[in-house]
């Protein structure tokens, strides 16, 4: 993939080439649709298998957030582990978001919402946010990605984000607890293969 086509770009410019690839969500072997243009077309990515493995189990109801969806692995783990939520699958990238769709409707699950940043209606408040950040699109991009979405949590409602430990995990770590304030704990809860998964919640 070029540098002019990175997996945040939001109309990857390649020819759409679907591939059917079998994965493990929430226990369950599944086939799932992907394509070139999107994060780790191949397979679940080595750390959204940390995130899935590490992360508590997810709120039974309410709005779930998987933000920075790619082509769902995460946003399908919800909504298989919790019908009665909905899962708002968040990505800038169109064909992610299609893959999303075409995914959960494949799977039945019809409490997904894959969606644009801007198409999220702004009073929705998740429960729980789980994210494999798009470390690469830069600091300021990403620091202002997190402060978008990290404060919508609902009261007592948390965020497990996995960041690669030579991609600045630590770091962000200390940024986010000096930038989301007194109130809020940041913390790490796992360190494996390389990757650390940080947990942003209520003080």
């Amino acid at each position: 993939m070029t540098g002019q086509e990175h997996y945040f770009t939001a109309q990857p410019a390649s020819p759409v080439e679907l591939r059917t690839v079998g994965v493990e969500l929430a226990g369950r072997r599944v086939q799932v649709q992907t394509a070139g243009g999107v994060f780790s077309p191949d397979h679940v990515d080595l750390g959204t298998q940390v995130l899935l493995r590490t992360a508590p189990p997810a709120p039974a109801q309410g709005d779930l957030l998987d933000l920075g969806c790619g082509w769902g692995p995460v946003a399908l783990s919800l909504a298989l582990e919790s019908p009665d939520a909905r899962v708002w699958a968040v990505d800038v990238n169109e064909r992610a978001l299609d893959l999303v769709r075409r995914n959960a409707a494949a799977l039945g699950l019809a409490n997904v919402v894959a969606a644009l940043p801007d198409d999220v209606p702004d009073d929705v408040r998740f429960a729980t946010i789980r994210s494999n950040p798009p470390i690469r699109v830069g600091k300021d991009a990403l620091h202002t990605l997190l402060l978008r979405w990290l404060p919508r949590r609902t009261p007592g409602g948390d965020a497990h984000l996995v960041v690669g430990k030579n991609l600045g995990a630590d770091s962000l770590q200390r940024w986010l607890a000096d930038a989301l304030g007194a109130g809020t704990v940041v913390e790490r809860t796992a360190s494996a293969k390389g990757f650390r998964v940080l947990a942003v919640r209520d003080a």
